[in-house]
């Protein structure tokens, strides 16, 4: 089998199974940086057998195998077993032999699942749950995830590093929460999908809008946790945000990578499956009952949009108030400021401009791009050219990302015709 095949393989393999033996090591040895170099130096057996010996039949069992036999011998040598050894490696039923077995006694979603709560733990800064998820949980290398902020490799690398050393300090256990930290974890996990969703979808930085390295981990992992968590409404509304947002991708930029606006799209390049699946997630989670949470809201809104089959057909009323109901369990400036925009799309520029007048003084809002973009909008509907050039052109001044900039100065200069 060509070399290169399998390198290609052993990644793809190494990519979806990463997590879930980290996961599985770190149950083991109670320590997530000693089971991440047991699973490195996995990764390293991979490279160096499967290109001569061939790919296993069960490459992910394979992997696991070794890592916890190479965890076993990590733990006698340092004698951290005491003489319930041979009964945890008979309830694992992990044999020596030559041959590695293709049987894994243990509940490997439950492992992830411990995973995910403890890389996302709330005693963590967003960026470094961040980090240390995309590492972990997502794979991914110190480059991948520096490239995808757009900061140096080493800034990612000490930022993973003083995670650890902060779970290991604060005695985070590896454990789903009890019920009584239940409901904060969870949103701790479901935030930090949601801001590496968000920083992939509209970058902040950087010459490209969209970064869809970021958004497929992001929408990766709200899946896998959406099948690892069955009855939890904002786990489905977060998915069902993902794969609304995500169908519009290849109609959000045209070829040289400008933005394109929502009303202004292509709908016949909106993928459809991604629509569908998200629709279908957005239902399970209203079936779940009670009041929909904010990223179920977000989804409605986005399922508003991705339903319409022109523009002109966008129910702006139901989106107004799916926006006010936003509004009411997760204030905040920038809800108010789209919000904003649905009032205008109701009842006209002016009414729209009023709620961005009184958000001019909001602290969060201070350096917000968006603010003066949607407020230069509104004004150069409503005639006011000169008002709204200077708009856009301080929203350019705000942003950082190349094409949102290049965007702003053609709606400024288009304001000089």
């Amino acid at each position: 089998m060509n070399e290169f095949f399998i390198h290609q393989r052993i990644e793809s393999v190494w990519r979806t199974e990463s997590a879930k033996i980290i996961a599985s090591i770190s149950r083991m040895v109670r320590d997530i940086s000693i089971a991440e170099d047991v699973a490195q130096d996995t990764l390293i057996i991979a490279l160096e057998r499967w290109p001569v010996c061939g790919i296993p039949d069960n490459p992910d069992a394979w992997l696991m195998t070794v890592a916890k036999r190479k965890a076993i011998d990590l733990l006698r040598r340092k004698k951290r077993l005491d003489q319930k050894y041979e009964q945890m490696v008979y309830e694992m039923n992990i044999h020596y032999e030559p041959d590695l077995a293709d049987d894994i006694d243990e509940d490997i979603e439950d492992n992830l699942l411990r995973l995910i709560f403890m890389t996302c733990h709330p005693v963590l800064s967003k960026n470094a749950r961040v980090a240390l998820t995309l590492r972990l949980v997502g794979g991914l290398t110190t480059e991948e995830i520096a490239n995808a902020f757009l900061v140096p490799e080493p800034t990612i690398a000490q930022r993973i590093v003083r995670a650890k050393r902060t779970l290991a300090a604060a005695n985070v256990p590896f454990e789903v929460p009890h019920k009584r930290a239940y409901a904060e974890r969870l949103s701790s996990v479901l935030e930090v999908i949601y801001l590496m969703f968000n920083e992939g979808y509209s970058a902040s930085s950087g010459d490209n809008l969209i970064r869809m390295n970021l958004c497929n981990e992001a929408l990766r992992m709200g899946r896998v946790l959406a099948d690892l968590i069955l009855i939890e409404p904002e786990v489905y509304g977060l998915v069902a945000l993902m794969e609304i947002q995500v169908s519009r991708f290849k109609a959000r930029t045209n070829t040289e990578g400008e933005i394109i606006l929502l009303l202004d799209q292509n709908r016949s390049l909106w993928n459809q499956e991604h629509i569908g699946r998200g629709v279908v997630s957005l239902k399970k989670a209203e079936d779940v009952g009670g009041t929909l949470g904010m990223y179920a809201l977000q989804a409605s809104i986005a399922a508003c949009h991705a339903i319409a089959d022109t523009p002109e057909k966008t129910n702006w009323e139901r989106i107004s108030a799916l926006y006010e109901a936003l509004s009411e369990i997760s204030p905040s400036p920038v809800v108010e400021l789209n919000r904003a925009v649905a009032i205008s799309m109701v009842y006209g520029p002016m009414a729209g401009l009023e709620i961005v007048d009184s958000l001019l003084l909001a602290p969060a809002l201070k350096n917000y791009h968006l603010l003066p973009s949607v407020k230069g909008n509104f004004l150069l509907k409503l005639g006011r050219k000169r008002e709204a050039l200077e708009e856009f052109q301080r929203a350019a001044l705000l942003t950082q990302n190349v094409q949102e900039q290049k965007f702003l100065l053609k709606q400024a200069k288009d304001c000089m015709k």
